[in-house]
C-alpha cells in the first residue's frame, strides 16, 4: 500500500455533496440529524439527485449510483463528498471505474463504503473512515469533534484499546469491514497489504462466519506482511442461541493472535458504539503491549 495524502483541509463555508453509493436511504431521521450537524458547522450540504432513489436494496441502479459519485468529483465547487449510509453496493460501482482526471477530495463513511476508501487508496488519496450521515447524530461529542478535527487540518489523539502483546510498530493504516474487505480479496481493488496496520470491525455476523472470513485471509496470504491489527467492534456478532460455538472473541483470539505482530483490541470504531474517525492510508503506530493506536 502507498502513502496516502489528504485533501486540502476543509473550512466552514465549503460545499460538500450526498451520495447513497450503496443501500437504499431508510433511516430518513437520523440522515436529516446528520446532515444538519455539518450545516451547524458552517458547511454548505447538497443533496445530490438520487440519493433518496431506490432499486431493491439499492440507492437506485448501478448507472445511477455512479453518476451521484461521478456528480460529486466533477463539481469544481465541491470539497468534499458524505455517504448518506452504507448497507451494500458500494463495489458494484467500482467496475471499469477510474478515479482520475479529479482533484482529490474528502470522502467520508464507513462500513459498505470500505470498498470505495479501498479503491481510493489505490491513488493516494486519504479517505476518511468516520460516521455516516445516518450515523454521526448518534455519536458522542467527542467523537464528532474528532470527525471535524481531521478533515479541518488538526490532529488526531490516540485511541486505547486492549493489548494483546507483539511489542509496537509503525505502517500504514488501513480501516476496513472485515466482510466487505474479504469479499474484494484477489480483486484489482486490494491494495498491497503488505506494511500495513489493518483495523477491522464488522456487525452482524456470527462468530462463524468471523472465522470463514479470516481463515480466507491466512489461506491467501493477505496477512503474512501485515505490521499490525486493530480491532474495533464487532457488534451483534453473538453466538447463535442454542448451538455450540467459540464467542467472536475467541475466533478473534485464535485466527489472529498467533500473528507475533502487535495486536490491540476493544478500540472505539465500528457499528453500535463511538465510531472514532480513522484516517487512511497515513502513517500510525501500534502499541501492542499498551493497547495504544497513535497516529502521526
Amino acid at each position: 500500500m502507498r502513502l496516502c495524502q489528504p485533501p486540502p483541509p476543509l473550512q466552514p463555508g465549503d460545499l460538500l455533496r450526498v451520495i447513497a453509493p450503496s443501500g437504499t436511504l431508510r433511516e430518513f431521521e437520523f440522515f436529516q440529524r446528520g446532515v444538519e450537524i455539518w450545516r451547524s458547522r458552517g458547511y454548505q450540504v447538497e443533496l445530490t439527485p438520487g440519493y433518496d432513489d431506490r432499486w431493491g436494496y439499492l440507492a437506485g441502479n448501478d448507472v445511477d449510483r455512479r453518476q451521484q459519485l461521478l456528480t460529486g468529483l466533477q463539481d469544481t465547487d465541491c470539497r468534499g463528498i458524505l455517504c448518506a449510509r452504507g448497507g451494500y453496493g458500494g463495489a458494484r460501482l467500482l467496475e471499469d471505474w477510474s478515479w482520475t482526471g479529479h482533484d482529490p477530495k474528502w470522502l467520508i463513511g464507513f462500513s459498505d463504503i470500505t470498498s470505495l476508501l479501498m479503491s481510493l487508496s489505490l491513488q493516494g488519496i486519504s479517505g476518511v473512515h468516520a460516521p455516516l450521515l445516518t450515523t454521526l447524530a448518534a455519536e458522542p461529542e467527542w467523537s464528532v469533534q474528532r470527525l471535524f478535527d481531521w478533515v479541518e487540518g488538526r490532529s488526531l489523539l490516540p485511541l486505547q484499546g486492549k493489548g494483546w502483546g507483539g511489542g509496537q510498530a509503525s505502517g500504514l493504516l488501513l480501516p476496513l469491514n472485515l466482510t466487505v474487505a474479504t469479499n474484494l480479496l484477489g480483486t484489482p481493488v486490494q491494495p498491497d497489504f503488505a506494511n500495513t496496520i489493518l483495523a477491522f470491525e464488522d456487525v452482524g455476523e456470527a462468530p462463524y462466519r468471523i472465522d470463514r472470513m479470516l481463515t480466507q485471509w491466512r489461506l491467501c496470504g493477505a496477512l503474512k506482511h501485515v505490521k499490525g491489527i486493530a480491532i474495533g467492534r464487532f457488534s451483534q456478532c453473538d453466538p447463535p442461541a442454542n448451538i455450540p460455538s467459540f464467542t467472536v472473541e475467541e475466533v478473534l483470539r485464535d485466527r489472529l493472535g498467533d500473528l507475533g505482530i502487535p495486536t490491540v483490541s476493544n478500540l472505539p470504531f465500528g457499528h453500535d458504539g463511538a465510531n472514532a474517525t480513522l484516517p487512511v492510508g497515513i502513517m500510525a503506530w501500534l502499541d501492542g503491549d499498551r493497547g495504544l493506536l497513535k497516529f502521526d
